[in-house]
């Protein structure tokens, strides 16, 4: 296979075309059951999910229906609405945020995640699905724009956001076979991908300094 046909960079039409692929969509497929438990996680409460636009809508969600966008490279979004960074949305607005395979964003991966803490209530929980760098399954998205980060990069990524992860990575999808596997693991091992929970704190990990106690002049009103 010639050079050219391996891409350096992100490619998010390349990639889009990958995840609507035959391979792709036995990923996406694998992940239909854990987008569904993540968006069933808090009933009645907002939720928010950042993925491929080819992931199928999960079964079984109740009121109110998450609002979905799709990565269109960068920091930039489609669907049902149209937007970059920062959301449109208000702080602490979204009970559970799932974010599935985010596009080789760059330094504008610490300003998603950090969107993403702002946005979700104390008490509530970051999904993350992402490409496993170690798979074998990686020789069948090579070339398709898409890049892939070992858990421990995530980690210090969610912690720099302000978040919680969880203790246990879990592997899912396929090893090789084009075939859809949601059967979850502990432990990434050769799965195609890994899902890493991070939990929104009422006290962040890192003490906030107190802000300065502003004086007011003489004279003005309270």
């Amino acid at each position: 296979m010639p050079l050219s046909a391996f891409r350096s960079q992100p490619d998010p039409v390349a990639a889009d075309a990958w995840f609507a692929g035959d391979t792709g969509q036995a990923l996406l497929d694998s992940e239909t059951a854990c987008v569904g438990e993540a968006l069933r996680q808090r009933p009645g409460q907002a939720a928010l999910w950042l993925g491929p636009a080819a992931a199928a809508m999960p079964e079984g969600l109740g009121a109110p229906t998450p609002l979905r966008l799709h990565w269109a490279g960068g920091p930039a979004f489609l669907g049902q609405l149209r937007c970059g960074l920062p959301l449109p949305l208000a702080s602490e607005s979204c009970a559970v945020v799932v974010v599935q395979h985010p596009g080789d964003a760059g330094d504008a991966h610490a300003a998603l995640l950090e969107e993403c803490a702002r946005v979700l209530v104390a008490g509530g929980w970051l999904w993350l699905l992402a490409l496993n760098p170690l798979s074998p399954y990686r020789l069948r998205w090579r070339g398709h724009g898409l890049r892939a980060r070992e858990p421990v990069t995530w980690r210090k990524r969610l912690r720099a956001a302000g978040l919680a992860p969880d203790s246990l990575t879990r592997g899912l999808g396929p090893v090789w076979e084009v075939l859809p596997d949601a059967h979850l693991q502990d432990g990434v091992g050769l799965r195609a991908a890994f899902l890493l929970r991070a939990e929104k704190r009422r006290l962040p990990l890192t003490p906030l300094r107190k802000p300065r106690a502003l004086a007011l002049p003489a004279g003005t009103p309270a």
